[in-house]
């Protein structure tokens, strides 16, 4: 079959890419910026261009959806609904005019909110923050897509953080900052975290290309949640370090990623500390998996293989 890529170029999609080869699959990357494993295979474009992602999207019998603005510290907000919502809204138009019946999007479990237990795939969505918001609404464009034709098959995964080999998101931010010293334990550390590794993830989209469900729901996350504390022990472990860290008590952390809010805002002047990033970093992010590996899913690897590969990739090397 031939696949279109959004987003393709990231560090999901260049492992998607190897995975669906493997099953001698097309493969077309459409992306702002190009891949620099597969820049032959590369459409160097905008998923808010819908002329272009129309004109992309001739002969293309499956289009995964990965292209999302995602960072913490976005600016404006509008960016968000720019590429996430407006993106949607153009991968349906361009899936329409091509006669495109299978649609795989990666949405995020940043649609249910923090300390909400462990949510399944039924609970009702509460994003706290615009990146999950959007997130949601582009769910509800492909939805809508999906009821019109009982032909249009949708596969949505709601991966938790994932994390891997060239990712420089918060695992890796969380990693170096302990590898350089500048980890300091905001709360008491007990707070478990889903997470996904890359190499597991990308062998589950690729899955989903022959997946015949019209409609599926998946919470995307490695078995067997880690605490921070956890996470902060298998980076030691692996680096062979003994380093005591500052604790700081949540109520001095989010007081201080506030003020750092209102100094950014006054000067423009972004910084590593924010009151998001120390409410997701203190709060209980899991989600429930028990579909996905009822499903018959088998991770490649555990999350402990898959921080350990990261760290032995990004601070060994």
């Amino acid at each position: 079959m031939k696949i279109l890529i959004t987003g393709g170029s990231g560090f999901i999609g260049s492992r998607l890419i190897n995975e669906l080869q493997k099953e001698n699959h097309e493969i077309v990357i459409y992306d702002i910026i190009k891949s620099e494993e597969y820049p032959e295979l590369c459409i160097i474009e905008d998923v808010r261009n819908k002329e272009a992602l129309i004109k992309a999207s001739k002969d293309i019998d499956i289009i995964y959806n990965l292209a999302a603005e995602h960072a913490d510290n976005v600016t404006p907000l509008s960016l968000y609904a720019d590429v996430n919502i407006g993106g949607a809204e153009n991968i349906v138009a361009a899936a329409k005019i091509n006669s495109i019946n299978k649609i795989i999007f990666t949405s995020s479990v940043a649609i249910y909110g923090l300390n909400r237990g462990t949510p399944s795939e039924s609970m009702v969505a509460q994003p706290f923050n615009e990146y999950g918001h959007t997130k949601y609404e582009a769910e509800k464009i492909f939805l809508e897509w999906q009821r019109e034709n009982e032909n249009h098959n949708l596969q949505i995964v709601r991966p938790a953080v994932v994390f891997g080999e060239k990712n420089r998101g918060n695992v890796y931010n969380l990693i170096n900052q302990i590898v350089t010293g500048k980890f300091a334990m905001i709360g008491d550390g007990k707070n478990k975290k889903s997470m996904g590794y890359v190499g597991n993830i990308s062998a589950f989209l690729a899955s989903l290309s022959s997946a015949e469900k019209k409609l599926d729901f998946f919470n995307f996350a490695g078995k067997g949640d880690l605490s921070t504390q956890e996470i902060v022990d298998i980076v030691k472990d692996e680096l062979k370090m003994n380093n005591k860290f500052l604790r700081i008590p949540y109520i001095v952390g989010i007081t201080g990623g506030y003020l750092l809010d209102i100094i950014s805002k006054v000067t423009g002047k972004k910084f590593p500390v924010s009151a998001v990033r120390v409410q997701k970093f203190t709060a209980e992010t899991t989600v429930s998996t028990e579909y996905l590996y009822s499903s018959g899913f088998k991770e490649p690897y555990t999350l402990e293989d898959g921080l350990r590969n990261m760290i032995k990739y990004e601070f060994k090397n």
